[in-house]
């Protein structure tokens, strides 16, 4: 395969030449699945499943078909329905108990992936309900990174970041409620897209609080990022050159608070942003931290309408979480609801002066099995609940120590994603496993 090209152009590339093909490709994607110390990269796979499915997408192309992600393996986290597997949604309570357990039909998601020709290799690992940071699971086990058994993956996106650090996919459909995309991707040395939130449909998948709820990619390598944004949300790739960018780089108390691998790797993400030629300048929104306390209640608040009546079934980390937003009183919401309105103002006040935001995706560059993280969570949050409460569209720029994120304003998903990968281009092969 083609060496200075995008992970996903290369095996594009291969198809075209003959050199291989996508039931070869997913009978060797299958081989490296589940490579995790705890072998739990997916919670529902079916290896033969998967292989007719190749066949399927091979035909259809020698039919003339149009497949922008044709014999591509991907993974689905398991909040989408996938018709004939169960979708946990991280609980095996879920699993069982609930309509679930065997969905007759594709979620919108798996529809829009199967008709672009993505091979669809497995049903992947969460944190419980989506409603968690770190990765731990008392169902399914905690997921460990492929590469490292001693560190977390971080989540809820656990089991699509490990599939691709694995190999089994090369590309990872996740969510990003509050950081859901962009910490295991920073966590794991990939790139993640979180989409503006409203882009695409989560009809067949389910919501942990949907003010917040967004469909994403984890994936190896930023110039792939607009195909898969093309590919699933119809969303086709900016072909305009940008002026010359103006892009903010979070400083104050937010960045103190990150340990050094995040601190140098936003210094190392700054010097290559500027010889990209954006215009580089700090900013210290004093509102920034603000967001956690007015995202978390909001978000627990959702989630216990959702999951009410099943609090007890659920990791008791999670189910106080959802006790305490079944308390919330209505007045209370009301004025949570005036203050994330208000944050959204703000937010909007410093898009008109810059481009794009630059600011950690994680205070922390990793997260060490077996130790206790309740500390992490609010830690992490901080850095990813302001581009929630927003709804904003945002890229995580890889690095082999910590990634960092990139903000655009809500809906310049496309001007993110073609400046992404004018990034991808500029680091070519150094950013290949």
């Amino acid at each position: 395969m083609t060496r200075d090209a995008s992970p996903i152009a290369a095996l594009l590339a291969a198809y075209r030449a003959g050199e291989t093909d996508p039931l070869a490709e997913a009978e060797r994607a299958l081989a490296s699945a589940n490579g995790n110390a705890g072998r739990n990269t997916y919670l529902a796979r079916d290896p033969e499943w998967t292989l007719a499915e190749a066949q399927r997408q091979m035909q259809r192309a020698a039919a003339g078909e149009h497949l922008p992600l044709f014999g591509v393996p991907v993974s689905l986290k398991d909040c989408f329905n996938l018709a004939g597997f169960p979708t946990s949604c991280g609980s095996k309570f879920y699993a069982t108990h609930l309509p679930t357990a065997s969905p007759a039909a594709d979620s919108w998601v798996a529809a829009r992936l199967r008709k672009a020709g993505a091979v669809i290799t497995g049903k992947t690992h969460l944190h419980q309900l989506a409603y968690g940071i770190t990765g731990e699971n008392p169902d399914y086990g905690d997921c460990l990174q492929p590469a490292n058994p001693a560190l977390l993956t971080g989540g809820s996106s656990s089991g699509a970041a490990a599939s691709v650090q694995e190999g089994s996919a090369l590309a990872a459909i996740g969510t990003d409620t509050g950081g859901s995309v962009r910490t295991p991707a920073a966590l794991c040395g990939l790139a993640g897209y979180r989409a503006s939130l409203g882009l695409g449909s989560w009809e067949g998948g389910y919501h942990l609080a949907p003010a917040f709820d967004t469909i994403g990619w984890l994936f190896r390598d930023l110039r792939d990022a607009p195909l898969l944004a093309e590919a699933l949300f119809d969303l086709p790739p900016e072909r305009t050159a940008s002026s010359r960018l103006r892009i903010g780089v979070l400083t104050g108390p937010l960045l103190d608070e990150c340990d050094n691998a995040v601190q140098k790797s936003m210094r190392d993400w700054e010097v290559r942003l500027r010889s990209a030629s954006a215009d580089m300048s700090s900013v210290r929104p004093a509102f920034w931290a603000n967001a956690w306390d007015i995202y978390a209640p909001i978000q627990a608040w959702e989630a216990a309408q959702i999951h009410r009546g099943y609090f007890q079934e659920f990791d008791p980390a999670i189910a106080a979480r959802l006790a305490w937003g079944a308390s919330i009183e209505k007045s209370t919401l009301n004025e949570l609801h005036r203050r994330h309105a208000e944050f959204r103002a703000q937010i909007a006040t410093l898009f008109a002066d810059y481009d794009f935001l630059l600011a950690p995706a994680t205070s922390v560059h990793r997260l060490v099995a077996g130790e206790d993280q309740s500390h992490a969570r609010p830690r992490i949050l901080r850095c990813t609940t302001p581009a929630s409460l927003a709804g904003l569209p945002t890229v995580v720029l890889p690095s082999p120590a910590c990634g960092v994120q990139l903000m655009a304003a809500h809906n310049d998903d496309q001007r993110l994603l073609r400046f992404a990968a004018r990034l991808g281009a500029a680091l070519g092969a150094e950013q290949q496993p």
